[in-house]
């Protein structure tokens, strides 16, 4: 069976640091840093009392009000860059097959806020059980990808992928193969996540997980810094509009690139922590260059997971010198999340669309709050670090990991490599 070829056609994106793609793009290689204090609720008993929230976005400005308060603020999020990325594509939807448009979205914790208030609403009471109808309709994981499909008509695969971390870098592969396996002409992907939250802080901090820098929020994430102490939480989403090439190039769409391969793999170590030698960090990196066709020493680029944790950054940066031998020190790494926070399920899908308008714009973001070499990762490796840098990039990839040991990794290329 002959594969077929998966393009990308149009992107979206709402972030901490934009709301939208050129924001998003224009905030990145300039470095900005989206960390602040909570306003979403009283953060002043938490050990972590800020994060990386929405900044003047208001769902109302998007979506009809009577629905979107039927919506937790995951899906919302969902609506508005999907709704972003559809525009972009640019669909004549008189002629589009929607029997072979389809959605497959990725959300780690889905409606998580709308839990928390139903419980403590219940727990207020007197006991006698009185729930919102639309309770599980707005909390459930598989709710976005639903009325996206909805909202277009799209009645082609539809589902969700929930991987923690990973979950919206799966949701794109997964879109990628049922494309190139004939099942589809044309994929919504992507994922989102709204876990600012009462019950998303608290918990994160009762891991031990996120950096509890209250003095200077905008320096936490602290990719590969030695002074690194966990990441900073993120909110938002990221969409992408993937299709065939042959039906891409029928209607004349605009092209941003070639999805080249997939990977993903399983650390089979912790619930939570990596392998210390980065051993599934290795495995899925491999098995995507194995997908794509290409060599390492093809690849000019990578989006590490590069969370800011103690043990991720070193472990990640171990795989990476595994992987790519020599060549790791000709590529450029970066982490993103240095200037967006860990948008969790929604951070594979909002990176892989940073490593796509790198590849098209020739400029590498950077990794911001890099102060102090960690004398365990090799200083050799170009994090590009503080300031971004120019470079033609003809082959990007996208790592994320996910608590339980979860692992993807997307390759994305000019379409002429």
């Amino acid at each position: 069976m002959v594969l077929k070829r998966v393009v990308v056609t149009g992107l979206g994106a709402l972030t901490p640091i934009g709301n939208n793609i050129q924001e998003y793009w224009n905030a990145l290689i300039n470095g900005v840093s989206g960390a602040a204090p909570i306003t979403y609720f009283d953060a002043t008993k938490f050990k972590t009392q800020f994060a990386c929230e929405l900044k003047n976005f208001n769902a109302e400005d998007f979506l009809d009000r009577k629905e979107a308060r039927k919506m937790d603020r995951y899906a919302q999020y969902a609506m508005v860059s999907s709704e972003e990325a559809v525009n972009d594509a640019g669909f004549n939807f008189e002629k589009l097959d929607k029997d072979r448009a389809g959605v497959i979205w990725g959300s780690g914790i889905g409606g998580l806020e709308t839990f928390q208030i139903e419980m403590l609403n219940f727990s207020a009471g007197d006991g006698t059980p009185k729930f919102n109808p639309f309770f599980i309709p707005k909390m459930i994981s598989d709710i976005a990808c639903g009325h996206i499909s909805i909202k277009y008509g799209f009645r082609g695969p539809n589902f969700a992928t929930v991987s923690a971390c990973a979950s919206s870098t799966n949701a794109i592969i997964d879109a990628f193969n049922y494309i190139r396996l004939g099942h589809a002409d044309v994929m919504v992907t992507g994922g989102s996540e709204a876990a600012v939250t009462i019950a998303g802080m608290g918990g994160f901090n009762a891991m031990h997980a996120l950096s509890t820098r209250n003095d200077d929020p905008k320096t936490a994430s602290r990719p590969m810094d030695k002074d690194r102490d966990g990441f900073v939480l993120g909110e938002g989403a990221g969409a992408l509009i993937l299709e065939e090439y042959e039906h891409a190039i029928a209607r004349g769409a605009k092209i941003y690139c070639e999805i080249g391969g997939g990977g993903m793999s399983a650390d089979a170590h912790h619930i939570t922590a990596p392998h210390p030698e980065g051993l599934g960090a290795k495995n899925v990196m491999l098995n995507c260059l194995r997908d794509a066709g290409l060599k390492p020493t093809d690849v000019d680029g990578l989006n590490m997971h590069g969370t800011s944790t103690p043990l991720g950054d070193l472990a990640e940066s171990k795989a990476i010198e595994h992987v790519f031998g020599e060549h790791a020190y000709s590529m450029n790494l970066n982490s993103t999340k240095s200037m967006t926070g860990h948008l969790l399920g929604a951070a594979g899908a909002v990176e892989t669309i940073s490593s796509i308008l790198s590849m098209q714009h020739g400029i590498v973001p950077p990794t911001i709050n890099h102060f102090t070499d960690d004398e365990n990762i090799d200083s050799k490796l170009n994090f590009t670090f503080n300031v971004a840098q120019k470079r033609e990039m003809n082959v990007v990839m996208s790592n994320t990991f996910g608590f339980g040991g979860h692992n993807a990794c997307v390759l994305v290329k000019k379409l002429d490599f």
